[in-house]
């Protein structure tokens, strides 16, 4: 009796912790084009790498070169790669003009998506920047395969010894489920509205 009891409370939290990994379609504005994206069209991805963050934090401006890295490295993987700022619009520094003269040219295609209302933020429930949310399409919808760090170094690249998001990316490209499936993001708090 005790045996099952045990088996059953297994089964009701590994069932509870899906269906709090689902992840429902959103559409945001890319700041730089003026087009939608929207998760729905990425189902022939790999998948979908959000990663929260902003002009005006000091560590998302240490992580930028290695995101940009990462999205030269793995866009012909079919992964698609956007950056979600959540304070675009709510924050004098945060605006098109100042995404342009830090992104124009730099990267081709990279979506910087606006995020000012927070919806994105709240429904992937994000607190730091930069943080990385991986979404997975599958037959029944999108769900995190990996939430979190992009390293463990953001002050020396080099240093870094646990790169997170290369090794959860990996584990997707080699059919298998990222390990580990989440890390403690580390950087500035996302204010919300």
């Amino acid at each position: 009796m005790k045996r099952l009891s045990i088996l059953l409370l297994i089964g009701l939290l590994s069932t509870s912790t899906v269906f709090a990994q689902r992840v429902d379609n959103f559409i945001l504005e890319d700041i730089l084009t003026g087009q939608n994206f929207e998760l729905d069209t990425h189902q022939d991805a790999k998948a979908v790498v959000i990663i929260f963050t902003t002009l005006s934090c000091p560590f998302s401006k240490l992580y930028e070169n290695r995101i940009i890295e990462l999205y030269e490295n793995f866009k012909a993987d079919g992964f698609v790669f956007a950056l979600a700022n959540p304070h675009f619009g709510n924050d004098p520094d945060e605006n098109k003009k100042a995404v342009e003269e830090r992104f124009k040219g730099r990267v081709e295609e990279l979506r910087i998506l606006n995020d000012g209302n927070q919806n994105l933020t709240r429904q992937l429930q994000a607190t730091k920047l930069p943080e990385v949310v991986v979404i997975t399409p599958s037959p029944t919808g999108f769900a995190i395969a990996y939430r979190g760090a992009i390293d463990n170094n953001p002050q020396v690249p080099e240093s870094a010894n646990m790169r997170y998001l290369v090794s959860a990316i990996q584990s997707i490209q080699n059919k298998r489920n990222p390990s580990p499936s989440t890390s403690r993001p580390v950087g500035c708090n996302i204010r919300m509205k």
